[in-house]
């Protein structure tokens, strides 16, 4: 098993950042491909970032690009997903994930409980 816990979600104005912090802990963290993924309301769940085992490989959803960076510190067991020059329509539920790398949320064997961000106009 692996749990994960995300943090730093909030309220920010459109233009500004944030960065969220997602603490694995059991199982070895380096074994697992990291992935954000996010659901707004009235949507399907949708695919941010992933990052492989050792953060050598990262890919990102096209609506992200740019804007976004996910990185990882393995001896710290925390994934990270820095975002910059946020925008309203990146408000949502924004959830850490444990797994194979992959765009699909299907392929993930573990889920943090979620973190809200809000743009405000």
């Amino acid at each position: 098993q692996v749990q994960l816990q995300e943090s730093g979600g909030g309220l920010v104005q459109a233009g500004g950042s944030l960065r969220l912090s997602c603490a694995a802990s059991g199982r070895t963290f380096s074994n697992y491909a990291m992935g954000w993924f996010r659901q707004a309301p009235g949507k399907e769940r949708e695919f941010v970032a992933v990052i492989g085992r050792s953060g050598g490989i990262k890919s990102y959803a096209d609506s992200v690009k740019g804007r976004f960076t996910i990185s990882r510190d393995n001896a710290k067991n925390t994934v990270y997903l820095q975002m910059n020059n946020l925008k309203p329509e990146d408000t949502a539920v924004y959830y850490c994930t444990a797994g194979s790398y992959s765009k699909s949320p299907s392929t993930y064997d573990y889920w943090g409980q979620g973190t809200q961000v809000t743009v405000s106009s």
